[in-house]
């Protein structure tokens, strides 16, 4: 009667022990989560053959013992403010293209500095009613932040706001891409599909670029005057309204969470932990949230292409400190 008590609980929570003898990429490990009737799917979005180191080493972030010494922001709920139920970004504010992309951080572990780009650009044009539409420059801030931390081999949020307020970052868009100063300069590689258009991911990865002060070749922009400043760099407590608020009111922050193994697995619904087998941390941006089947939600844009998840997306349960995604909440407000 006691193993089948415990085999009860392990189905109705969803945790897998870490005695499944199944790899992470194997079909077998993506039926035993479907046949869990978790609140999320599994389905294949990486080659069985790809090696584990690979997609372990794009998880850059790292954690802060003192939070980058940012101040910590606080929002006054007025007593008839109400939170809605469910909230997107990306419908609030829908003349903002920044906040509809997703991008790619190659085979580098740039996802600290790729997020808080993205959330950076989002408030640009947030803040400006939508009238700049400018990219923040992720490879400028991944090349040039000496306190950052290692580039391709992780770094950290907070500091990647307190950089944008002191020293400013300028201004670049995916890679290839010529509307800004600075560009990405990583190809796009697959991370998330066996039957994607892109090249596979360079089996090596790639070393940091070099930090160089001068707008890419081609440009005629100058560095200097294509720079975007922060106004204010804080972190989010950890308190659910709190984060709710910030995202009401000044659009998407950047999260820091772990990632295990299960995620990678991740086709729809509200992905919740049911593995202990830990990847590492990883930088995303919250855009929102919502509840699905009574289950309380984040919305959640990630950095490996569309090919991955729910066209880049994923739901992760809100409410828990699912993975720790509540636990680091950072932003900024821009300098118009």
């Amino acid at each position: 009667m006691i193993a089948v008590g415990l085999l009860a609980l392990v189905a109705v929570s969803g945790v897998i022990s870490a005695s499944v003898p199944f790899h992470p990429l194997s079909d077998e490990y993506i039926d035993h989560i479907n046949n869990l009737q978790t609140t999320w799917k599994a389905g294949r979005n990486f080659p069985k053959d790809m090696p584990l180191s690979n997609i372990k080493r794009r998880m850059g972030a790292l954690k802060s013992e003192n939070k980058g010494k940012l101040q910590k922001v606080h929002h006054v709920k007025a007593d008839d403010e109400v939170i809605p139920d469910t909230f997107d970004a990306r419908q609030n504010w829908p003349n903002c293209n920044s906040i509809k992309l997703i991008r790619d951080q190659s085979d580098c572990a740039s996802c600290w500095a790729v997020a808080a780009a993205a959330v950076m650009s989002d408030r640009i044009c947030i803040f400006s009613n939508g009238t700049d539409q400018s990219l923040v420059s992720d490879e400028d801030l991944l090349s040039c932040c000496p306190d950052c931390g290692f580039g391709c081999d992780g770094g950290y949020s907070y500091y990647a706001f307190a950089y944008w307020q002191k020293t400013g970052i300028v201004t670049g868009g995916p890679y290839n891409s010529t509307t800004g100063c600075k560009a990405y300069s990583m190809a796009p590689c697959e991370h998330g599909s066996t039957q994607g258009d892109l090249p596979k991911c360079p089996s090596q990865g790639y070393e940091t670029p070099e930090c160089v002060r001068s707008c890419d070749k081609g440009s005629n922009l100058s560095y200097k005057e294509s720079k975007t400043y922060g106004l204010q760099a804080y972190y989010v407590q950890t308190d659910i309204d709190q984060i709710q608020l910030e995202i009401l009111r000044n659009g998407p922050v950047e999260a820091s969470m772990e990632v295990y193994s299960d995620l990678l697995t991740y086709k729809s619904g509200v992905y919740h932990q049911t593995s202990d087998d830990d990847f590492g941390g990883h930088g995303v941006r919250v855009i929102g949230w919502g509840e699905e089947n009574n289950v309380p939600y984040w919305l959640v844009a990630n950095s490996w292409n569309e090919d991955w998840g729910d066209k880049g997306t994923f739901k992760i349960r809100r409410g828990t400190d699912e993975c720790s995604i509540e636990e680091e909440i950072v932003a900024g407000l821009p300098r118009l």
